[in-house]
């Protein structure tokens, strides 16, 4: 059975494989999970995932060496003396889950996403760390560096 829809949270626990168009024209293929933990450009990374991966552009990036780097939310740990710090200007309460919003240089603010209750508050200064293995970089195309 083919399904169309533009709504992943649908397709992801339905489909054996998905593919993902962009302008008509096939961008990725495969199951859920390896598009979701294999993307296999900027524009498959950003689409699979809710919320979307976290794609840090900008001087950050450039930084660390690469054009854009890809993390999730939830590769994401608050953690005392993790390498990335910033402040939180907002925080989402979602019931089961929190997700907050950190300034840490990139273009926009990382969503980190934690389960239960935040009990961090807007304005809060919090240090960041990736999970090992879960960082993704990507080259000026779009690519993936692997």
């Amino acid at each position: 059975m083919i399904c169309v829809t533009h709504d992943q949270v649908e397709a992801m626990p339905l489909a054996d494989r998905i593919a993902v168009l962009r302008d008509g024209k096939p961008e990725q293929a495969g199951s859920p999970a390896e598009l979701f933990e294999h993307p296999n450009s900027l524009f498959a990374a950003g689409f699979v995932g809710s919320p979307k991966m976290n794609l840090l552009t900008g001087a950050f990036a450039t930084a660390h060496g690469y054009t854009t780097l890809g993390i999730r939310s939830e590769h994401l740990e608050v953690r005392d003396g993790g390498p990335w710090q910033g402040e939180v200007p907002h925080v989402e309460d979602l019931g089961s889950d929190h997700y907050l919003f950190v300034e840490i240089g990139s273009d926009e603010p990382v969503i980190v996403r934690r389960p239960g209750k935040a009990n961090i508050p807007v304005g809060t200064q919090v240090s960041l760390a990736p999970l090992p293995g879960h960082l993704h970089r990507f080259d000026a195309d779009g690519s993936p560096i692997r």
